[in-house]
């Protein structure tokens, strides 16, 4: 591409980027809008996103504002896409309640977006996006705060989830997801443990975070009704997360080990290159910030981990290694400048055996964003 239709079409999206996008935050004032049992707390949380895209081709998982990777040989198309989308707005409700008799707290977390399809086929359908659930779980804290149950449907440990990569045109679908960034969200139950509750002040702070979620895969059987492979025999994906937190620096190390049974629920499904795999990852990652400068990064190598965004979400036996790095600059307390570079790379011999000449085999995300917030 020549190098002035590139840095003008950089500008181009920096500047539509920046009119376009427009997150606001609003909060419930509960004590007169809203009546509670006695002890119960409710805040109200949310903003509006309206950004334009604009397109050379398609991409999958969709177009606009869920734009994952593009879609093989749909370069060069005489008509461009573009438009306007809002489908990354998004509200939620935190709950807090009395503590319970013997001391331990509970809270609770209830959040939706509109990247549920649209309402139908018509030619207005388009303007009518339909909510998503995106989590909705409840957390047991103990009365001396050093553990915590959090029971639902939440993000898994693989997501890193205090190092997602700054964007407001790619919120729900941060940067790098599904090109470096994997994980996603699973109904389970995560135990969280502090390590060193008490120490001094200056002093890391060391949690372990133990997990199980559903078990997911890309069929065979009724997805819709948990008939699928990572369902099969009650497997579950299984994670721990050793974090740690020095104010401005964070890292973390994640484990993930599942096993997919490919003849489904009930055996009856065929099984013609393998009759169950057996899935791993493990990823590491850290923020780090020192005055207007900030860097954040992930690493993960592992396989069988289309059920996690893993392998650009193909779904096979697939080893495959991928990162992502962000660096951004506040030039002052509402502006910074930031640049991202993700990757993935899957096995190119484990593609063509469980995908076929047509798999994706390898994904390059840049991006470069100038960002205002308020």
């Amino acid at each position: 591409m020549n190098m002035n239709n590139l840095w003008a079409r950089l500008s181009c999206w920096a500047a539509l980027s920046l009119l376009c996008t427009a997150p606001l935050l609003a909060y419930a004032d509960t004590s007169t809008n809203i009546s509670t049992a006695p002890g119960v707390q409710i805040s109200l949380h949310g903003f509006i996103d309206t950004g334009f895209f604009w397109q050379d081709q398609n991409f999958a998982f969709g177009n606009g504002q869920n734009a994952e990777w593009p879609v093989a040989n749909t370069t060069g198309s005489k008509n461009n896409l573009s438009g306007f989308d809002i489908r990354n707005t998004r509200a939620w409700l935190d709950f807090t309640g009395p503590a319970t008799d013997n001391g331990w707290k509970v809270s609770a977390h209830l959040e939706g977006d509109f990247f549920g399809g649209n309402n139908g086929t018509s030619a207005f359908s388009a303007s009518q996006a339909t909510p998503r659930l995106r989590q909705a779980f409840f957390t047991l804290k103990s009365p001396d705060g050093g553990s915590s149950v959090t029971l639902g449907q939440q993000w898994d440990l693989l997501f890193p989830i205090e190092e997602v990569p700054a964007s407001f045109t790619h919120i729900a679908f941060p940067l790098g997801l599904g090109t470096g960034m994997i994980g996603w969200r699973f109904t389970g139950i995560v135990y969280s443990q502090e390590l060193n509750q008490g120490a001094e002040a200056g002093t890391a702070k060391w949690r372990l975070d133990l997990g199980a979620f559903n078990g997911s895969w890309n069929g065979p059987g009724n997805n819709v009704n948990f008939g699928t492979a990572g369902n099969a025999n009650f497997n579950p994906q299984v994670e721990a997360r050793l974090h740690v937190d020095d104010g401005s620096w964070k890292s973390f190390i994640t484990v993930h080990s599942s096993h997919e049974s490919l003849a489904g629920v009930g055996g009856a499904a065929p099984t013609p290159i393998a009759s169950s795999i057996t899935s791993y990852a493990v990823e590491a990652g850290t923020t780090w910030s020192s005055g207007p400068w900030s860097v954040l990064g992930s690493v993960y190598n592992g396989k069988g981990l289309g059920q996690v965004f893993g392998a650009m979400a193909q779904f096979g036996d697939i080893k495959e290694t991928g990162g992502y790095v962000q660096g951004g600059y506040k030039l002052d307390p509402h502006w910074g400048l930031y640049a991202t570079y993700a990757t993935v790379r899957p096995n190119q011999g484990d593609v063509n055996t469980w995908i076929g000449n047509g798999g994706r085999l390898k994904n390059q995300q840049t991006g470069l964003d100038l960002l205002y917030s308020n």
